[in-house]
């Protein structure tokens, strides 16, 4: 699989589109001015980028434009997930887990749940041929 690039504010927009699909223009302009601040230019430029990249699909819909995201979430936060691990941390998941132990900035729930994670992970691995 292709790794997937997107900007930070390739995100604001992908994150209103898993949210809620399709989204007209209007739409996500009043939604990222909202959360985000963004002007109406800002959104339509970054809209035209986006579909350009292969990031969203459009379809019109009367006068206006459809958007709905073109890449699924999963696979986006996979994709960013490895490029920050590669970049960051030379692709190890202990440096960067040993880092933020060593500051302490993992809670009790957060090693709860990374227990839990690790321990379904060795489920499968287990069963698996």
């Amino acid at each position: 699989m292709e790794p997937i690039r997107i900007k930070g504010s390739e995100w604001n927009v992908l994150n209103c589109l898993w949210e809620k699909s399709p989204q007209t223009v209007m739409q996500l302009v009043a939604r990222l001015g909202e959360s985000v601040g963004w002007a109406k230019s800002t959104t339509i430029t970054t809209l035209r980028r986006m579909e350009e990249k292969g990031l969203v699909h459009c379809e019109i819909v009367g006068k206006g434009k459809s958007y709905t995201p073109a890449v699924e979430q999963e696979n986006a936060v996979i994709s960013e997930t490895r490029s920050f691990l590669d970049r960051v941390y030379q692709g190890s998941v202990g440096l960067m887990m040993s880092a933020m132990a060593k500051r302490q900035e993992l809670t009790a729930e957060d090693l709860a749940e990374l227990r839990k994670i690790l321990e379904e992970a060795e489920g499968k691995e287990r069963g698996s041929c």
